[in-house]
Protein backbone atom coordinates (compact mmCIF):
# COMPACT_ATOMS: atom_id res chain seq x y z
CA UNK A 1 0.00 0.00 0.00
CA UNK A 2 1.08 3.41 -0.43
CA UNK A 3 1.95 6.09 2.81
CA UNK A 4 -0.93 3.78 4.04
CA UNK A 5 -1.82 5.55 7.13
CA UNK A 6 -1.66 8.97 5.49
CA UNK A 7 -3.59 7.77 2.41
CA UNK A 8 -6.35 6.52 4.62
CA UNK A 9 -6.73 9.88 6.34
CA UNK A 10 -6.58 11.33 2.82
CA UNK A 11 -9.30 9.33 1.69
CA UNK A 12 -11.90 9.56 4.36
CA UNK A 13 -11.41 13.03 4.95
CA UNK A 14 -11.30 14.24 1.43
CA UNK A 15 -10.40 17.89 1.98
CA UNK A 16 -7.14 16.04 2.68
CA UNK A 17 -6.43 14.66 -0.94
CA UNK A 18 -3.10 16.11 -2.40
CA UNK A 19 -2.28 17.58 0.62
CA UNK A 20 0.55 17.10 2.84
CA UNK A 21 -0.69 14.98 5.56
CA UNK A 22 1.32 13.77 8.68
CA UNK A 23 -0.44 11.26 10.93
CA UNK A 24 1.83 10.30 14.36
CA UNK A 25 1.60 11.39 18.22
CA UNK A 26 1.52 15.40 18.59
CA UNK A 27 2.90 15.76 21.83
CA UNK A 28 6.86 17.09 22.32
CA UNK A 29 8.02 13.63 21.94
CA UNK A 30 5.81 12.95 19.44
CA UNK A 31 6.92 10.55 16.17
CA UNK A 32 5.47 10.31 12.72
CA UNK A 33 3.83 6.98 11.90
CA UNK A 34 2.79 8.02 8.27
CA UNK A 35 3.58 10.98 5.83
CA UNK A 36 1.90 11.20 2.41
CA UNK A 37 3.87 12.03 -0.29
CA UNK A 38 2.78 15.61 -0.62
CA UNK A 39 4.70 15.86 2.59
CA UNK A 40 7.66 13.79 1.86
CA UNK A 41 8.60 16.00 -1.11
CA UNK A 42 9.71 18.46 1.97
CA UNK A 43 12.02 15.48 3.68
CA UNK A 44 8.94 14.14 6.12
CA UNK A 45 8.96 10.61 6.78
CA UNK A 46 8.19 7.79 9.05
CA UNK A 47 9.68 7.48 12.29
CA UNK A 48 11.16 10.84 11.92
CA UNK A 49 10.23 13.12 14.89
CA UNK A 50 6.90 15.00 14.80
CA UNK A 51 8.67 18.28 15.65
CA UNK A 52 11.62 18.11 13.01
CA UNK A 53 8.53 16.73 10.17
CA UNK A 54 6.73 19.55 11.02
CA UNK A 55 9.44 21.97 10.71
CA UNK A 56 10.16 20.63 7.34
CA UNK A 57 6.73 20.55 6.38
CA UNK A 58 4.80 23.50 8.15
CA UNK A 59 2.20 23.42 6.37
CA UNK A 60 0.98 19.69 6.92
CA UNK A 61 -2.26 19.12 8.18
CA UNK A 62 -1.35 16.90 11.92
CA UNK A 63 -3.51 13.73 12.76
CA UNK A 64 -3.44 11.24 15.15
CA UNK A 65 -3.64 7.55 14.10
CA UNK A 66 -6.35 5.93 13.98
CA UNK A 67 -5.15 2.39 14.33
CA UNK A 68 -8.60 0.26 14.58
CA UNK A 69 -9.47 1.85 10.81
CA UNK A 70 -5.88 0.71 9.55
CA UNK A 71 -6.48 -2.72 10.95
CA UNK A 72 -9.76 -3.03 9.30
CA UNK A 73 -8.92 -1.74 6.49
CA UNK A 74 -5.74 -4.17 6.30
CA UNK A 75 -8.27 -7.09 6.53
CA UNK A 76 -9.72 -6.31 3.07
CA UNK A 77 -6.44 -5.55 1.85
CA UNK A 78 -5.10 -9.04 2.73
CA UNK A 79 -8.79 -10.93 1.61
CA UNK A 80 -8.21 -9.15 -2.18
CA UNK A 81 -4.46 -11.05 -2.09
CA UNK A 82 -5.53 -14.22 -0.59
CA UNK A 83 -8.20 -14.52 -3.57
CA UNK A 84 -5.61 -14.01 -5.92
CA UNK A 85 -3.12 -16.78 -4.03
CA UNK A 86 -3.84 -19.27 -2.28
CA UNK A 87 -0.92 -18.93 0.25
CA UNK A 88 -0.31 -15.00 1.43
CA UNK A 89 2.91 -13.89 3.24
CA UNK A 90 1.88 -10.75 5.49
CA UNK A 91 4.85 -8.58 6.26
CA UNK A 92 2.68 -5.92 8.11
CA UNK A 93 -0.35 -3.83 8.01
CA UNK A 94 0.46 -2.65 4.57
CA UNK A 95 2.17 -5.12 2.81
CA UNK A 96 2.36 -9.12 1.74
CA UNK A 97 4.41 -11.08 -0.55
CA UNK A 98 2.11 -14.03 -2.59
CA UNK A 99 3.30 -16.25 -5.44
CA UNK A 100 -0.16 -17.07 -7.83
CA UNK A 101 0.26 -20.63 -9.15
CA UNK A 102 -1.84 -18.93 -12.23
CA UNK A 103 1.62 -17.50 -13.21
CA UNK A 104 3.66 -20.30 -13.04
CA UNK A 105 5.68 -20.10 -16.18
CA UNK A 106 3.85 -16.78 -17.34
CA UNK A 107 5.41 -14.44 -19.31
CA UNK A 108 6.18 -10.49 -18.29
CA UNK A 109 3.41 -9.42 -19.99
CA UNK A 110 0.75 -11.96 -18.48
CA UNK A 111 2.29 -10.99 -14.92
CA UNK A 112 1.48 -7.48 -15.49
CA UNK A 113 -2.16 -7.93 -16.66
CA UNK A 114 -2.06 -10.44 -13.23
CA UNK A 115 -0.99 -6.93 -11.23
CA UNK A 116 -3.24 -4.55 -12.87
CA UNK A 117 -5.54 -6.45 -11.99
CA UNK A 118 -4.93 -7.14 -8.62
CA UNK A 119 -4.32 -2.94 -8.10
CA UNK A 120 -8.02 -3.16 -9.46
CA UNK A 121 -8.99 -5.09 -7.06
CA UNK A 122 -7.71 -3.51 -4.05
CA UNK A 123 -8.69 0.17 -5.15
CA UNK A 124 -12.13 -1.44 -5.65
CA UNK A 125 -12.41 -3.14 -1.91
CA UNK A 126 -11.08 -0.14 -0.12
CA UNK A 127 -10.83 3.33 -2.65
CA UNK A 128 -6.96 3.22 -1.97
CA UNK A 129 -4.02 2.83 -4.23
CA UNK A 130 -1.56 -0.01 -4.02
CA UNK A 131 1.69 -0.70 -5.53
CA UNK A 132 2.66 -4.10 -6.86
CA UNK A 133 6.05 -5.34 -7.65
CA UNK A 134 7.11 -8.75 -9.29
CA UNK A 135 10.16 -10.57 -9.81
CA UNK A 136 11.86 -13.94 -9.41
CA UNK A 137 12.17 -14.25 -5.97
CA UNK A 138 11.32 -11.41 -2.67
CA UNK A 139 14.07 -9.35 -2.96
CA UNK A 140 13.37 -8.74 -6.15
CA UNK A 141 9.91 -7.96 -6.21
CA UNK A 142 10.36 -5.81 -3.17
CA UNK A 143 12.62 -3.51 -5.04
CA UNK A 144 10.61 -3.75 -7.56
CA UNK A 145 7.03 -2.45 -6.13
CA UNK A 146 9.56 -0.12 -4.34
CA UNK A 147 10.59 1.00 -7.90
CA UNK A 148 6.71 1.72 -8.56
CA UNK A 149 5.72 3.64 -6.14
CA UNK A 150 3.44 5.78 -5.63
CA UNK A 151 0.26 3.94 -7.43
CA UNK A 152 2.02 1.93 -10.09
CA UNK A 153 2.95 -1.40 -11.15
CA UNK A 154 6.69 -2.92 -11.91
CA UNK A 155 7.66 -6.40 -13.41
CA UNK A 156 11.17 -7.22 -13.37
CA UNK A 157 11.93 -9.54 -15.88
CA UNK A 158 14.89 -12.51 -15.55
CA UNK A 159 16.55 -10.52 -18.76
CA UNK A 160 16.34 -7.43 -17.29
CA UNK A 161 17.83 -8.04 -13.39
CA UNK A 162 20.98 -7.53 -13.59
CA UNK A 163 20.30 -3.72 -15.29
CA UNK A 164 17.99 -3.10 -12.70
CA UNK A 165 19.42 -3.72 -9.52
CA UNK A 166 23.17 -3.35 -10.29
CA UNK A 167 23.12 0.57 -9.94
CA UNK A 168 21.06 0.51 -7.06
CA UNK A 169 22.40 1.74 -3.73
CA UNK A 170 23.01 -1.28 -1.19
CA UNK A 171 20.60 -0.29 1.30
CA UNK A 172 17.98 -1.24 -1.45
CA UNK A 173 18.79 -4.34 -0.34
CA UNK A 174 16.29 -5.97 2.46
CA UNK A 175 18.82 -6.10 5.18
CA UNK A 176 21.60 -3.40 4.86
CA UNK A 177 20.86 -1.21 7.66
CA UNK A 178 23.00 1.88 8.13
CA UNK A 179 25.71 0.09 9.66
CA UNK A 180 26.21 -2.36 7.31
CA UNK A 181 26.02 0.30 4.60
CA UNK A 182 28.78 2.42 6.37
CA UNK A 183 31.58 -0.88 6.61
CA UNK A 184 30.55 -1.18 3.04
CA UNK A 185 31.18 1.96 2.07
CA UNK A 186 34.73 1.86 3.69
CA UNK A 187 35.56 -0.42 1.42
CA UNK A 188 34.32 1.77 -1.83
CA UNK A 189 31.11 -0.69 -1.92
CA UNK A 190 28.08 1.80 -2.51
CA UNK A 191 25.95 -0.03 -5.15
CA UNK A 192 24.05 -3.47 -5.06
CA UNK A 193 26.21 -4.24 -8.72
CA UNK A 194 29.74 -3.91 -7.00
CA UNK A 195 28.79 -5.80 -3.83
CA UNK A 196 27.60 -8.60 -6.12
CA UNK A 197 31.27 -8.04 -7.46
CA UNK A 198 32.96 -8.92 -4.32
CA UNK A 199 34.61 -11.78 -3.34
CA UNK A 200 32.77 -13.87 -1.14
CA UNK A 201 35.19 -13.96 1.13
CA UNK A 202 36.11 -10.35 1.39
CA UNK A 203 31.94 -9.90 2.06
CA UNK A 204 32.30 -11.95 5.08
CA UNK A 205 35.41 -10.48 6.44
CA UNK A 206 33.60 -7.21 6.48
CA UNK A 207 30.14 -7.86 7.05
CA UNK A 208 30.44 -11.26 8.92
CA UNK A 209 29.46 -14.70 8.26
CA UNK A 210 25.80 -15.04 8.20
CA UNK A 211 25.21 -11.65 6.71
CA UNK A 212 27.37 -11.11 4.73
CA UNK A 213 26.46 -14.37 2.86
CA UNK A 214 23.38 -14.28 2.42
CA UNK A 215 23.35 -10.14 1.41
CA UNK A 216 26.04 -11.66 -1.07
CA UNK A 217 23.41 -13.84 -2.51
CA UNK A 218 20.71 -11.54 -2.81
CA UNK A 219 22.58 -8.74 -4.54
CA UNK A 220 23.51 -11.61 -7.13
CA UNK A 221 19.46 -12.10 -7.36
CA UNK A 222 19.76 -15.63 -5.56
CA UNK A 223 16.63 -15.47 -3.27
CA UNK A 224 14.89 -19.01 -2.79
CA UNK A 225 13.29 -18.52 0.16
CA UNK A 226 9.28 -19.41 -0.01
CA UNK A 227 6.53 -17.43 0.32
CA UNK A 228 4.63 -18.71 3.30
CA UNK A 229 2.53 -18.13 5.78
CA UNK A 230 4.09 -16.60 8.75
CA UNK A 231 4.33 -18.19 11.92
CA UNK A 232 2.85 -16.66 15.82
CA UNK A 233 4.38 -13.75 17.18
CA UNK A 234 7.05 -14.38 19.83
CA UNK A 235 7.08 -11.47 21.46
CA UNK A 236 4.12 -8.42 22.07
CA UNK A 237 5.08 -5.30 23.76
CA UNK A 238 3.75 -1.60 24.23
CA UNK A 239 5.56 1.52 25.30
CA UNK A 240 5.24 5.35 25.09
CA UNK A 241 7.11 7.61 25.19
CA UNK A 242 6.14 10.62 27.69
CA UNK A 243 6.23 14.23 26.42
CA UNK A 244 7.35 15.54 29.89
CA UNK A 245 9.45 13.28 31.99
CA UNK A 246 8.21 11.65 34.90
CA UNK A 247 9.90 12.24 38.76
CA UNK A 248 6.93 10.35 40.73
CA UNK A 249 7.29 6.19 41.12
CA UNK A 250 3.61 6.33 41.87
CA UNK A 251 3.30 7.82 37.97
CA UNK A 252 5.63 5.08 36.84
CA UNK A 253 3.59 2.68 38.12
CA UNK A 254 0.98 3.72 36.60
CA UNK A 255 2.26 4.22 33.02
CA UNK A 256 3.31 0.73 33.72
CA UNK A 257 -0.17 -0.55 34.18
CA UNK A 258 -1.09 0.95 31.41
CA UNK A 259 1.25 -0.67 29.17
CA UNK A 260 0.66 -4.02 30.58
CA UNK A 261 -3.00 -3.48 29.48
CA UNK A 262 -2.16 -2.29 26.12
CA UNK A 263 -0.01 -5.48 25.63
CA UNK A 264 -2.73 -7.52 27.44
CA UNK A 265 -5.22 -7.05 25.11
CA UNK A 266 -3.39 -8.06 21.76
CA UNK A 267 -2.25 -11.38 24.08
CA UNK A 268 -6.13 -11.80 24.63
CA UNK A 269 -7.23 -11.37 20.85
CA UNK A 270 -4.34 -13.96 19.62
CA UNK A 271 -6.03 -16.51 22.40
CA UNK A 272 -2.25 -16.76 23.92
CA UNK A 273 -0.49 -16.42 27.40
CA UNK A 274 2.52 -15.18 28.65
CA UNK A 275 5.10 -16.76 31.13
CA UNK A 276 7.90 -13.67 30.50
CA UNK A 277 7.27 -10.14 31.74
CA UNK A 278 9.86 -7.39 31.04
CA UNK A 279 9.78 -3.93 31.98
CA UNK A 280 12.06 -1.24 30.62
CA UNK A 281 12.95 2.08 31.26
CA UNK A 282 14.61 5.21 29.69
CA UNK A 283 15.71 8.21 31.40
CA UNK A 284 16.44 12.09 29.94
CA UNK A 285 20.27 11.23 28.97
CA UNK A 286 18.65 7.72 27.09
CA UNK A 287 20.12 5.00 29.60
CA UNK A 288 17.83 1.97 29.35
CA UNK A 289 17.33 -0.55 31.85
CA UNK A 290 15.23 -3.49 31.69
CA UNK A 291 13.97 -6.90 34.19
CA UNK A 292 12.62 -9.00 33.46
CA UNK A 293 11.03 -12.36 35.34
CA UNK A 294 9.90 -15.70 34.05
CA UNK A 295 7.22 -18.23 35.91
CA UNK A 296 6.24 -21.47 35.96
CA UNK A 297 2.98 -21.10 33.97
CA UNK A 298 1.92 -18.54 31.59
CA UNK A 299 -0.96 -16.81 32.43
CA UNK A 300 -3.81 -14.25 30.84
CA UNK A 301 -4.58 -12.39 34.29
CA UNK A 302 -4.29 -8.99 33.64
CA UNK A 303 -4.06 -8.44 37.37
CA UNK A 304 -1.14 -10.84 37.78
CA UNK A 305 0.74 -9.53 34.92
CA UNK A 306 0.36 -6.21 36.09
CA UNK A 307 1.80 -6.90 39.62
CA UNK A 308 4.89 -8.45 38.07
CA UNK A 309 5.46 -5.67 35.52
CA UNK A 310 5.02 -3.28 38.66
CA UNK A 311 7.36 -5.06 40.86
CA UNK A 312 9.92 -5.28 38.08
CA UNK A 313 9.72 -1.49 37.70
CA UNK A 314 10.91 -0.50 41.03
CA UNK A 315 14.36 -1.86 40.34
CA UNK A 316 14.08 -0.68 36.71
CA UNK A 317 13.83 2.48 36.81
CA UNK A 318 17.03 4.61 36.51
CA UNK A 319 18.20 7.36 37.82
CA UNK A 320 16.19 10.81 36.92
CA UNK A 321 13.16 11.35 34.85
CA UNK A 322 11.89 8.70 33.09
CA UNK A 323 10.97 9.88 29.22
CA UNK A 324 9.96 6.18 27.90
CA UNK A 325 8.26 3.41 29.70
CA UNK A 326 7.77 -0.21 28.14
CA UNK A 327 6.35 -3.79 28.81
CA UNK A 328 6.70 -6.58 27.18
CA UNK A 329 4.87 -10.30 27.61
CA UNK A 330 6.70 -13.30 25.82
CA UNK A 331 7.63 -16.67 26.37
CA UNK A 332 4.34 -17.36 24.73
CA UNK A 333 2.04 -20.22 24.49
CA UNK A 334 -1.95 -21.11 23.37
CA UNK A 335 -3.77 -19.70 26.10
CA UNK A 336 -4.94 -21.84 28.87
CA UNK A 337 -8.58 -22.72 29.94
CA UNK A 338 -10.22 -20.70 32.00
CA UNK A 339 -10.61 -22.94 34.71
CA UNK A 340 -6.28 -22.34 35.19
CA UNK A 341 -6.47 -18.47 34.61
CA UNK A 342 -9.38 -15.82 34.44
CA UNK A 343 -9.03 -14.21 31.49
CA UNK A 344 -9.87 -10.51 31.15
CA UNK A 345 -12.16 -9.15 28.77
CA UNK A 346 -11.11 -9.19 24.89
CA UNK A 347 -10.41 -5.80 23.95
CA UNK A 348 -10.79 -4.57 20.22
CA UNK A 349 -7.55 -3.76 18.90
CA UNK A 350 -5.13 -4.87 16.22
CA UNK A 351 -4.69 -8.71 16.35
CA UNK A 352 -0.77 -9.88 17.14
CA UNK A 353 1.38 -10.29 13.75
CA UNK A 354 2.72 -13.34 13.16
CA UNK A 355 6.14 -14.25 13.29
CA UNK A 356 8.18 -11.44 14.57
CA UNK A 357 8.11 -8.88 17.84
CA UNK A 358 4.92 -7.10 18.01
CA UNK A 359 5.76 -3.60 19.38
CA UNK A 360 2.83 -1.03 20.12
CA UNK A 361 4.13 2.58 20.60
CA UNK A 362 1.58 4.47 22.12
CA UNK A 363 0.76 8.25 21.77
CA UNK A 364 0.06 9.68 25.68
CA UNK A 365 -1.62 12.47 23.66
CA UNK A 366 -4.15 9.27 22.00
CA UNK A 367 -4.85 7.15 24.33
CA UNK A 368 -7.04 6.78 27.45
CA UNK A 369 -6.29 5.13 30.53
CA UNK A 370 -7.07 1.39 30.06
CA UNK A 371 -5.26 1.37 26.76
CA UNK A 372 -7.87 2.34 23.89
CA UNK A 373 -7.22 5.02 21.18
CA UNK A 374 -9.20 8.33 22.02
CA UNK A 375 -11.49 9.25 22.04
CA UNK A 376 -13.20 7.05 24.49
CA UNK A 377 -14.17 9.26 27.19
CA UNK A 378 -17.37 11.58 26.29
CA UNK A 379 -15.97 14.38 28.42
CA UNK A 380 -12.87 14.53 27.28
CA UNK A 381 -11.74 17.60 25.28
CA UNK A 382 -11.99 17.79 21.46
CA UNK A 383 -8.91 17.56 19.98
CA UNK A 384 -7.80 17.73 16.07
CA UNK A 385 -8.55 14.35 14.43
CA UNK A 386 -11.68 13.11 16.64
CA UNK A 387 -14.04 11.66 14.39
CA UNK A 388 -17.49 13.10 15.27
CA UNK A 389 -21.43 12.82 14.33
CA UNK A 390 -23.74 15.62 14.27
CA UNK A 391 -27.65 15.40 14.48
CA UNK A 392 -28.06 17.21 11.22
CA UNK A 393 -24.70 17.22 9.39
CA UNK A 394 -23.85 13.91 9.92
CA UNK A 395 -20.07 12.35 10.48
CA UNK A 396 -17.26 14.71 10.39
CA UNK A 397 -13.82 15.09 11.82
CA UNK A 398 -12.54 17.91 14.18
CA UNK A 399 -10.35 20.65 12.25
CA UNK A 400 -9.45 22.75 15.27
CA UNK A 401 -10.66 23.21 19.17
CA UNK A 402 -9.86 25.68 21.98
CA UNK A 403 -11.41 28.26 23.87
CA UNK A 404 -14.72 26.42 24.37
CA UNK A 405 -15.57 26.20 20.43
CA UNK A 406 -14.56 23.43 18.22
CA UNK A 407 -14.48 23.41 14.21
CA UNK A 408 -15.48 20.44 12.25
CA UNK A 409 -15.62 19.45 8.57
CA UNK A 410 -17.92 17.18 7.54
CA UNK A 411 -16.96 15.12 5.30
CA UNK A 412 -16.58 11.06 4.45
CA UNK A 413 -14.96 8.59 1.22
CA UNK A 414 -18.60 9.14 -0.22
CA UNK A 415 -19.28 12.23 0.09
CA UNK A 416 -16.86 14.54 -1.38
CA UNK A 417 -14.78 18.31 0.44
CA UNK A 418 -17.60 18.96 2.95
CA UNK A 419 -18.66 22.13 4.85
CA UNK A 420 -16.50 23.67 7.84
CA UNK A 421 -18.85 24.79 10.96
CA UNK A 422 -17.87 25.67 14.38
CA UNK A 423 -20.17 24.81 17.53
CA UNK A 424 -19.43 25.89 21.39
CA UNK A 425 -17.61 22.47 23.00
CA UNK A 426 -20.33 21.48 24.71
CA UNK A 427 -22.93 21.33 21.65
CA UNK A 428 -25.73 18.62 22.51
CA UNK A 429 -26.10 17.66 19.28
CA UNK A 430 -22.16 16.81 18.65
CA UNK A 431 -21.20 13.68 19.59
CA UNK A 432 -17.89 11.21 19.37
CA UNK A 433 -18.38 8.75 16.74
CA UNK A 434 -16.61 5.25 15.40
CA UNK A 435 -14.00 6.14 12.56
CA UNK A 436 -14.96 3.37 10.40
CA UNK A 437 -18.21 5.36 9.79
CA UNK A 438 -15.65 7.59 7.70
CA UNK A 439 -14.92 5.19 5.32
CA UNK A 440 -18.11 3.27 4.68
CA UNK A 441 -21.75 3.50 5.27
CA UNK A 442 -23.28 2.27 8.49
CA UNK A 443 -24.22 -1.32 7.62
Amino acid sequence: MDAFFASVEQLTRPTLAERPVLVGGTGGRGVVAGASYQARVFGARSAMPMAQARRRCPHATVLPPRFELYKTISTEVMAVLGEAAPVLEPVSLDEAFLEPPALVGASPEEVREFGTALRAAVRERTGLPASVGAGSGKQVAKIASELAKPDGLRVVASAEERAVLDPLPVRSLWGVGPVAEASLRKVGVETIGALAAMDPREVTGVLGSAIGTELHRLARGVDDRPVAPRGAAKQISAETTFEHDLTAMSDVLHHVARMTAAAHRRLVVDGRAARTVTVKARNADFTTASRSETTAYASTDLATLTAVAQRLAGSAVPEGGVRLVGVSLSGLGESPPPTLFETGPALDGPVAEPDEEVAVTVDEAAVQPGGRHAPADPDAPWRAGDDVAHTEHGHGWVQGAGHGRVTVRFETRYSGPGPAKTFTADDPDLTRADPHASWRPAL
